[in-house]
């Protein structure tokens, strides 16, 4: 029982850090792109993101350890390349969507990994839930973002 916890615990420490990363690369694109739609839904998806983390981590300390909410490496690798690559492309919104295209499908499918897991908490499986639903819709906004701005 104690290595399913742990295990448990590790994926909600992972997801808490992606959607950290998440909320970082959202506002590195919001400040990248000269486009005022664009920079509005990425500063809108960095809130979100934020506000995932803070109902998350507070679920999760009531129910597990304190875990590490800086960040992941890979997170970190991944927004200096989006910074290289916003630069070098010349701030290319169609680039930054397909990134946060790539971003939120990674988050989903681990989401949708961790609902599948039996004996979550009701209130986190309801949180992961929610999570789960705004970024499919999230998903589907990018996707109409990316026509308009071809």
């Amino acid at each position: 029982m104690e290595t399913t916890n742990r295990k448990l615990s590790d994926q909600l420490a992972e997801i808490l850090e992606k959607n950290k990363d998440a909320e970082k690369g959202y506002e590195t694109a919001a400040v990248n792109t000269q486009h005022p739609g664009l920079r509005n839904f990425f500063l809108k998806r960095s809130n979100e993101r934020r506000d995932f983390n803070l109902r998350l981590k507070r679920e999760l300390e009531a129910n597990f350890d304190e875990m590490n909410t800086e960040g992941s490496f890979t997170g970190s690798i991944h927004r200096a390349w989006m910074d290289a690559k916003s630069f070098f492309a010349g701030n290319n919104d169609e680039a930054m969507l397909e990134e946060a295209i790539r971003g939120d499908k990674a988050a989903l499918e681990e989401y949708e990994e961790l609902l599948g897991v039996q004996h979550l908490p009701i209130m986190l499986d309801q949180i992961l839930q929610n999570h789960a639903i705004k970024i499919r819709t999230d998903l589907e906004q990018i996707k109409t973002l990316e026509d308009l701005i071809e």
